[in-house]
């Protein structure tokens, strides 16, 4: 591979890491109970809890909620990562690049 073709490459790596950083995905626990917002870098945008759906007698279960909120949003934001990380990860080269 030239040093042109993986300047090519890195710049198109920037591009998609700079995607990552907007890109948002939202799930929910407990019925909308927890819902928690994570970027497609696995950053923690936003974490809301619904007081109306939450018993405060039973930590337990939004501590599970929780739990679950975090492990979902954790594995949708992998996935969207590995989506858009795709053609630099396939055997194809840059062909998959679109350069």
């Amino acid at each position: 591979m030239s040093k042109f073709d993986q300047a090519k490459m890195v710049m198109q790596m920037r591009k998609v890491q700079k995607q990552l950083a907007k890109t948002v995905v939202e799930v929910e626990a407990g019925e909308g109970a927890v819902k928690i917002q994570m970027t497609g870098e696995q950053k923690v945008k936003n974490v809301e809890i619904d007081p109306e759906k939450v018993d405060i007698e039973n930590i337990g279960e939004l501590e599970d909620w929780l739990k679950d909120a975090f492990r979902d949003a954790i594995k949708n934001s992998q996935a969207e990562a590995a989506e858009k990380m795709k053609p630099f990860l396939g055997g194809g080269g840059l062909g998959n690049l679109g350069l």
